[in-house]
């Protein structure tokens, strides 16, 4: 009976240990005047942990609206490495981070706007002339997209490709591809009918 009850508790925290989520949210306006400049916040997020302590993440759009993006980070994150504006409306690849040792004096405290639900960082972009119409998606970084602490203890947590949750956001007047697609199935099924 013994080794039965040391089995399934074993077995309870592989469940809660592969029940981890990471999360980058886009926070972003949902219509833009042509030849305006706009802000794009990154918000970074997880189910384990109480502050986020670094990551890397692209942002890609593939539109020719896009005239220019910069990368500003949070003030929490003193290491950052930025990959600069790859045109097209894609930005390389960025790196944020925070320096958190436990039991250093003046390192072992996470900063206090790095908390779980907080802004990352914001990209201003710049769009060209046109009706604006874009369609944001953050990219996973290598070699992990977001990293947690709990504050007051060693270790930390960090995302892969099955506990990753990835949000994107639409921008423009007109329907954003999937509300398209949604129509067009729409339109098939209603033809179908008719036949």
């Amino acid at each position: 009976m013994k080794s039965a009850s040391v089995c399934v508790a074993l077995a309870g925290l592989a469940t809660i240990a592969s029940a981890q989520e990471f999360s980058l949210s886009i926070v972003a306006p949902h219509t833009v005047a042509e030849g305006k400049t706009f802000t794009i916040e990154i918000l970074g997020n997880a189910s384990v942990g109480t502050h986020m302590l670094g990551g890397a993440f692209s942002l890609i759009s593939n539109s020719s609206m896009v005239s220019n993006m910069t990368w500003i980070p949070a003030s929490w994150s003193a290491f950052n490495t930025d990959g600069g504006y790859a045109g097209n409306g894609n930005y390389n690849q960025v790196i944020f981070g925070q320096l958190v040792i436990v039991g250093i004096p003046g390192f072992d405290t996470p900063a206090a706007s790095s908390g779980l639900g907080s802004r990352i960082g914001s990209f201003e972009v710049t769009l060209g002339a046109g009706t604006p119409c874009i369609d944001f998606t953050l990219v996973a970084g290598s070699p992990f997209t977001l990293e947690t602490i709990t504050a007051g203890v060693s270790g930390s947590f960090q995302s892969s490709n099955d506990n990753l949750i990835l949000n994107g956001a639409f921008i423009g007047p007109c329907p954003s591809p999937s509300s398209i697609a949604l129509l067009g199935l729409g339109g098939l099924i209603a033809g179908r009918r008719r036949r």
